[in-house]
């Protein structure tokens, strides 16, 4: 079975609906839980690195030292070894970051849904083939990308962000906007007071039961716009043969 290296940023965060998609193709996910100390292994045996979301930033590699670590691997799985890569959030600024580009706060952050549209970059771009212009997506982010690296492309754009989702060739894509989050991962934050209270801190009170009635109508779309991102990946990276 192939093996899909996961860089995890905080407590009760996972893949979401791509676990659903690795293991249709014998993917294995394993984690490596970088906020409580774990080291990143050796990267040659693995097949493909997705980069999940966090509370951290890019920049603060004083208070979360192992932040340069993950971005030079970052860096070398994309730039020198060209493997597939998928990133989400936190995992998307990071790509920026670590190919050069710059990330800071955003001047309006997006928590919730909200609509983002793909870009002329993105018709022609065989990892955005077979998607409709506009899409609802769940956002949950405050920092973002201010300047592309020279090897990445914008995919998709909001209102209030203009780098929504980055693709470097053809092997390494990432978005702003969760599209990892599934009707699962949303229903489970009802466990989580954590969770509920941030949301609640962003948006006010009752923003969580708000939000489930908003999303859960839309999460099919959802679901079908991030296969089709994960299937033209697998496919132009060469993650399925």
């Amino acid at each position: 079975m192939k093996r899909a290296l996961v860089f995890q940023h905080m407590d009760h965060d996972h893949p979401g609906r791509f676990a659903d998609f690795f293991a249709a193709d014998g993917i294995v996910p394993e984690p490596v839980r970088l906020f409580e100390g774990q080291e990143i292994p050796p990267l040659a045996p693995y097949d493909v690195l997705f980069v999940l979301g966090g509370a951290q930033d890019t920049w603060q590699e004083d208070q979360f030292p192992w932040l340069a670590a993950e971005k030079q691997a970052i860096r070398e799985w994309v730039a020198e070894r060209a493997k597939p890569y998928f990133g989400v959030c936190l995992g998307h600024q990071l790509l920026a970051a670590a190919l050069g580009g710059e990330v800071a706060l955003a001047e309006e952050g997006e928590v919730g849904v909200f609509d983002v549209t793909l870009t002329g970059e993105a018709v022609s771009h065989r990892l955005m083939q077979g998607l409709e212009p506009n899409h609802k997506v769940m956002q949950w982010h405050l920092a973002e990308v201010k300047r592309v690296p020279e090897q990445a492309c914008v995919l998709a754009s909001s209102a209030r962000t203009r780098v929504q989702a980055l693709a470097v060739g053809e092997h390494a894509m990432s978005t702003q906007f969760h599209c990892e989050f599934s009707p699962q991962t949303v229903a489970a934050w009802s466990s989580l007071p954590g969770y509920i209270a941030n949301l609640e801190k962003h948006c006010g009170a009752g923003a969580y039961p708000r939000l489930v009635r908003e999303s859960f109508p839309l999460m099919p779309r959802m679901e079908r716009m991030t296969r089709r991102m994960y299937d033209n990946l697998a496919l132009a990276s060469g993650l399925r043969k």
